[in-house]
């Protein structure tokens, strides 16, 4: 006869991806129930969109189904309540960070996506709703929030913390700041988590609403040492309509579930081009990309961003087009997505 400590036995072999530890000792197997030859097992989570939930109920069933007698494996996840997952789950110890509600990450799977736009323009959107914010440009292989800002100062200290530069309602914070704009660096992978963690621990970002991070293009190592800093950080992933990118785009889903954090969603960049000749769009780079990448992974599809010449131009003055014409068509589009974005966050 099946016993509970023998099902708990084989849970202690299921571990949390990020954490290296075991379900059971991390306090995540709620309740375990036999009922002849079928084990219902209840975990918990931090949140029902998890992107654990998957993975760990198919290691759940193939442990806990490998055990004799045993002919069905059920899981059920519940929702922690805060103070469960903040003692489960505690925040991360870094100074800087300690007064900021919510972290989102910008990424894409490769480059030239206008991964920088989006994140400029989505961090700007949030702040025109009334969230305060920041934006901490990690692009250690070419950073770009300064030029897109048009931000030019050198960042500043006081009682041994880095201080924000403050732009357009945005604090500011980017790897370009630290040398000229023109400058070369090599970055290596303990130099860029020693770099990043600095970042969050000897920046005074104060009270924020959100932090939002400009990744670089990938899954390199910035992207791992914020996976490893601010677990809880949620990612908005960047694509365009065509294959190429989307196929790199899978990739980076498949990255992020595995560090387990949450996805909010999908932004669909240079999805068509007006041309102001007539009103039907030109799909210079394909279509209907964002809308399947949705529909494959379940991820909701929060935006499509025109070719603007006026975006792209904004970018290149230093003025963003949510500072010069944030009621302009594409500006609602970015502003449309930031009114989603609270909803989803972890």
């Amino acid at each position: 006869m099946l016993h509970e400590d023998q099902v708990r036995k084989a849970l202690q072999t299921v571990l949390h991806p990020r954490l290296k530890k075991s379900l059971v000792d991390i306090g995540m197997i709620r309740d375990i129930i036999i009922q002849g030859d079928t084990v219902t097992v209840t975990l918990g989570l931090k949140s029902e969109r998890s992107p654990l939930k998957n993975v760990l109920a198919d290691d759940i069933e193939r442990a806990v189904g490998s055990l004799p007698g045993v002919a069905t494996v059920r899981v059920e996840a519940v929702t922690l309540s805060r103070e469960e997952a903040e003692r489960m789950f505690p925040r991360s110890p870094l100074r800087g960070i300690a007064k900021v509600k919510h972290f989102l990450a910008v990424a894409s799977g490769k480059g030239g996506v206008g991964k920088t736009t989006i994140a400029v323009n989505v961090a700007l959107a949030l702040a025109r709703q009334g969230h305060r914010v920041g934006l901490l440009d990690v692009d250690v292989y070419g950073p770009s929030v300064p030029l897109m800002l048009g931000i030019t100062e050198a960042l500043d200290q006081q009682d041994g913390m880095i201080i924000p530069v403050e732009k357009y309602g945005l604090r500011v914070v980017s790897m370009g700041m630290t040398g000229g704009q023109d400058e070369a660096f090599i970055w290596r992978g303990p130099l860029v988590a020693k770099m990043i963690h600095q970042l969050l621990d000897q920046v005074n970002w104060g009270d924020l609403d959100y932090l939002v991070f400009d990744l670089p293009p990938g899954t390199g190592d910035p992207s791992i040492a914020i996976a490893q800093a601010i677990p809880d950080c949620a990612i908005l992933m960047v694509t365009t309509p065509q294959e190429v990118a989307l196929a790199d785009v899978r990739r980076s889903i498949s990255l992020f579930h595995k560090t387990g954090q949450t996805i909010i969603g999908l932004v669909e960049n240079m999805s068509y081009f007006l041309c102001g000749h007539s009103t039907q769009p030109i799909e210079i780079f394909g279509r209907g990309g964002g809308e399947e990448l949705s529909r494959e992974t379940g991820l909701p599809l929060l935006g499509a961003v025109p070719l603007d010449l006026d975006l792209r131009q904004g970018g290149d003055s230093g003025v963003p087009l949510l500072v010069s014409a944030p009621d302009s068509a594409t500006g609602i589009i970015f502003q449309e997505v930031a009114k989603k974005i609270p909803g989803l966050m972890p």
